[in-house]
């Protein structure tokens, strides 16, 4: 689900977030922000998170790590509201949110 949401909202084909290799700037933008949103809505371990998206532990931190500083830009940050926002929408506003720390 987050593949779809994020990748049709960046214009990045779902397949490719999980493929294997970086892929292109804004296929990897998008694994970024799918593996934060992971992390923190649905409150996934690092180590779930790079399975999930074909990567390891490392590069899953790595992802929220690049995500969290990018917000200190008011567009990244607008986008990524956005994009939490819907999956809020899409699977209720407390899920996951036991586990996120």
């Amino acid at each position: 689900m987050l593949a779809e949401m994020i990748g049709g909202t960046l214009s990045v084909d779902p397949g490719r977030i999980a493929r294997k290799g970086r892929g292109d700037a804004r296929t990897a933008f998008a694994r970024h922000v799918a593996i934060y949103l992971a992390c923190t809505r649905f409150g996934v371990t690092f180590t779930e998170a790079g399975r999930i998206f074909g990567r390891d532990r490392t590069t899953a931190a790595y992802a929220c790590r690049r995500i969290e500083e990018a917000r200190d830009g008011v567009r990244t940050d607008r986008l990524v509201e956005q994009l939490d926002r819907a999956v809020s929408a899409r699977i209720g506003p407390a899920a996951g949110r036991e586990r996120a720390a």
